[in-house]
C-alpha cells in the first residue's frame, strides 16, 4: 500500500540526511505505538516498511475461534471464512492487512506530530556528533544575520552563533560575506538544535591556520609550543623542530615572509612574533620580550616571577603598545615578568663590584708572591746555614793547627834551652 506519510517523512530525511533505515525504524516505531493504542498491548500484528517504494503494510494476527471474547486478539471461524474466502479451523492463525486510513484523520495527524518530533530529535543528535568531531577545527560559512551581540552564520545548512567576544575587535562584517572561523564548542538545549558557538579571536584559531599555511607543522616536523595573543593587534607563538635540518622559525615565516603574511592578511594585519621554543626559562622569556635587549633575568622558579634589568632605552620595547608586548610575553612563558630599570647607580653598582674583584683577584697574586718567597727565603737559609757551617769548621782547623804549630815551636825552644846549659856547665867544669 502506498503511503503518503512514507514518501513525505522519506523526501524530509533526503534533506536532512537521515539514514533510511533510521527513518524506517522511527516509522514503524510510531505506527506500533498507534496500533497498541487501537489494538492494545496484547495484539500481535506487524509493520512491513518500504522505503524505496514508499509503502508501508501493517498485519494483524488473530486467533479463529468459535466464540470471541476480545475481538482485538480473535476472530470468528464464519467471519474469517468470510473475509478471506478460505476455510479455516478453530485455532488457526488468521492474518489480516490494516489500511492507514483505518486509523482516522486525528490519529494519522498525531503519528505525523510524532514523527516530526522523533525526525527532529535525530536531526539534532546527527547535528550534535557533526560538530562536536569538528571542535578546534575551521569551518567556512556565510553570514546572514548580524545582531548587536553576535552574528548568525550558515554552515551546510545548520546555523551557527559568533558572539561579538570570538570576533577581532577591528573586523566589519557585512550579510553575504563569506568567513572563516573554529569551532570552540557545541552544546545541546532542550529546544531547538545544539548551541554550536565559532569564534576568530581564540587562539586554537591562530594554531589552525599555521597549520594549513605550513606544511611542515601539518606533518608534525614543526611543533608549535605555545601561543600568546591579542586578536587583532599582536601574537606571539613559539616553535621548534623536530628536525635539525629545519629551521622552525625560517619555515614558518616563508621566503620573503610570504607564509607568514597569508596568516597575517587572514587577521586583519595582525601582528605575529615567531620565536624558537626552549627549556631554558631565562632564554625563553628573552626571546618572548624581542626585539628589546635584556641586561640581566633573576627568576625564581617556583612563585613563577622575573625580575628583569634593562637600560631605559628598551623599556618601551619590553612594555610595548598598550602593555602588549610584556603582557603577551609573560602569556606565553607562564612567568609573571617585572621590569627594572637599569640606573647609573646600578652601573656604578657594578663598575664597584667590578673594582673590588679585581682587588681580591691583586690580593690573591700578593699572597701567592709572598709565599713564593718565603719558601725561597727558607731554602736560602738553609743553604746559608750550610756555608756558616763550613766556613766554621776551617775556622776550628786553622786554629788548631796553629795551635798545634805553637805547641811544636815552645817544645823547640825547650830543648835548645837544655842543650846549651848542659854545654855551660861543661864549660865551667873544664874550666
Amino acid at each position: 500500500m502506498k503511503s503518503e506519510i512514507v514518501d513525505a517523512f522519506s523526501m524530509m530525511a533526503k534533506e536532512k540526511n537521515i539514514d533510511r533505515d533510521i527513518l524506517s525504524s522511527v516509522i514503524k516505531d510510531s505506527f506500533k505505538k498507534m496500533m497498541e493504542k487501537k489494538y492494545g498491548l496484547e495484539a500481535n500484528f506487524e509493520i512491513v516498511v518500504n522505503m524505496e517504494k514508499g509503502d508501508i503494510e501493517i498485519f494483524l494476527y488473530k486467533t479463529v475461534v468459535n466464540e470471541v471474547v476480545d475481538d482485538n486478539i480473535e476472530i470468528d471461524i464464519e467471519l474469517a471464512k468470510e473475509k478471506s474466502g478460505e476455510e479455516f479451523e478453530i485455532g488457526d492463525e488468521f492474518v489480516e492487512e490494516i489500511p492507514t486510513e483505518e486509523f482516522g484523520r486525528r490519529m494519522v495527524i498525531n503519528l505525523k506530530q510524532n514523527l516530526n518530533q522523533k525526525i527532529r530529535e535525530i536531526e539534532k543528535e546527527i547535528t550534535y556528533n557533526t560538530y562536536k568531531d569538528l571542535v578546534g577545527e575551521i569551518l567556512v560559512g556565510e553570514i546572514y544575520q548580524i545582531k548587536p551581540t553576535s552574528i548568525l552564520i550558515i554552515h551546510n545548512g545548520n546555523e551557527v552563533i559568533f558572539p561579538k567576544g570570538e570576533q577581532i575587535p577591528k573586523e566589519r562584517y557585512k550579510k553575504g560575506d563569506t568567513t572563516r572561523a573554529i569551532v570552540k564548542s557545541i552544546e545541546k538545549r532542550q529546544s531547538g538544535p545544539p548551541l554550536i558557538i565559532v569564534s576568530r579571536a581564540d587562539e586554537q584559531f591562530l594554531y589552525k591556520l599555521f597549520e594549513l599555511e605550513i606544511p611542515e607543522i601539518y606533518d608534525g616536523i614543526i611543533d608549535i609550543r605555545g601561543i600568546a595573543r591579542e586578536p587583532g593587534e599582536r601574537a606571539k607563538i613559539a616553535v621548534t623542530s623536530n628536525d635539525d635540518r629545519i629551521d622552525a622559525v625560517g619555515a614558518c615565516v616563508g621566503m620573503k615572509g610570504i607564509r607568514i603574511h597569508s596568516i597575517v592578511r587572514e587577521l586583519s594585519n595582525e601582528n605575529i612574533d615567531v620565536i624558537n621554543y626552549t627549556e631554558d626559562p631565562a632564554l625563553y622569556i628573552s626571546r618572548a620580550l624581542s626585539p628589546a635587549k635584556l641586561n640581566d633575568i633573576y627568576l625564581d622558579s617556583e612563585n613563577k616571577i622575573a625580575k628583569i634589568y634593562a637600560d631605559e632605552d628598551q623599556i618601551s620595547l619590553i612594555i610595548g603598545k598598550s602593555g602588549q608586548n610584556i603582557k603577551l610575553a609573560s602569556k606565553l612563558t607562564g612567568y609573571q615578568i617585572d621590569v627594572v630599570r637599569a640606573t647609573d647607580e646600578d652601573k656604578d653598582d657594578d663598575e664597584d663590584e667590578e673594582d673590588m674583584e679585581e682587588m681580591e683577584e691583586m690580593e690573591d697574586t700578593d699572597e701567592a708572591d709572598e709565599s713564593d718567597a718565603d719558601v725561597e727565603y727558607e731554602e736560602k737559609s738553609e743553604d746559608e746555614a750550610a756555608d756558616d757551617s763550613n766556613e766554621e769548621s776551617e775556622e776550628d782547623t786553622e786554629d788548631e793547627e796553629a795551635e798545634l804549630e805553637t805547641e811544636e815551636k815552645s817544645e823547640a825552644g825547650n830543648i835548645k834551652d837544655d842543650t846549651d846549659e848542659k854545654a855551660e856547665a861543661v864549660d865551667g867544669n873544664v874550666k
